[in-house]
């Protein structure tokens, strides 16, 4: 996997560099700012991003507004961001066209190299990673995700997560037959189409997340 590097603090940059090139990843680049990222991405052509949100000059969204402009550049880009803050406003921006090769970290789960590296892989495919304390700060229950009973209110934050079925099983301690039971209930519950699997599940992330507006 190829990836660019967007982090301004040196130290905190070098770190993820280091990491990522031991567990076998190339970092084509590395670098402070978002204008350097989006000139990085056309120069390297890399598989993905990491970066961090928050950028100079200002600290506040330089990274979020150049991954919208890398998305518009590279649809097939994956974008993995991280904050050292829960954004849930950024989270719906980040959203917004879609969640399909986008991912949302907090710094701190950054420090678990294994589940890192594994929302890496999965945006990179075209799946969706967001971290569950960023999930849970969007929720806020509404009339349709309240007809949901806690397990399949349970199941679709780790859908929301981008867990599989077979992954959302073996974090509930349950069958894989049971999470599907409980997927398509829910699907049935918010009224989500029956067009394909891979499109109703996105339509119930994408619910779940907007009922977290306000």
């Amino acid at each position: 996997m190829r990836l660019v590097l967007a982090e301004d603090a040196a130290v905190v940059r070098e770190g993820l560099a280091g990491l990522l090139t031991d567990r076998g990843m190339e970092v084509a680049a590395a670098v402070g700012d978002a204008e350097a990222l989006l000139a990085a991405v056309e120069r390297t052509r890399p598989d993905a991003v990491v970066a961090d949100i928050r950028m100079p000059p200002t600290h506040r969204d330089e990274g979020l507004r150049a991954a919208a402009e890398l998305r518009r550049r590279h649809p097939e880009l994956g974008i993995l961001l991280f904050s050292q803050y829960i954004e849930t406003g950024y989270a719906h921006s980040l959203l917004a066209d879609g969640p399909a090769g986008i991912g949302y970290l907090l710094k701190d789960r950054v420090l678990d190299v294994d589940d890192f590296i594994d929302a890496l892989h999965r945006v990179v495919a075209g799946g969706t990673a967001l971290d569950p304390d960023v999930i849970a700060r969007l929720l806020r229950a509404g009339p349709s995700l309240a007809v949901l009973t806690p397990r399949e209110h349970e199941a679709l934050g780790l859908m929301a997560e981008g867990l599989t079925n077979a992954a959302i099983a073996r974090r509930m301690g349950i069958s894989q037959r049971a999470v599907e039971k409980h997927t398509a209930a829910l699907f049935d519950k918010l009224e989500i189409p029956r067009t394909t699997a891979t499109h109703r599940r996105v339509q119930a992330v994408l619910h779940y997340l907007g009922e977290g507006r306000g």
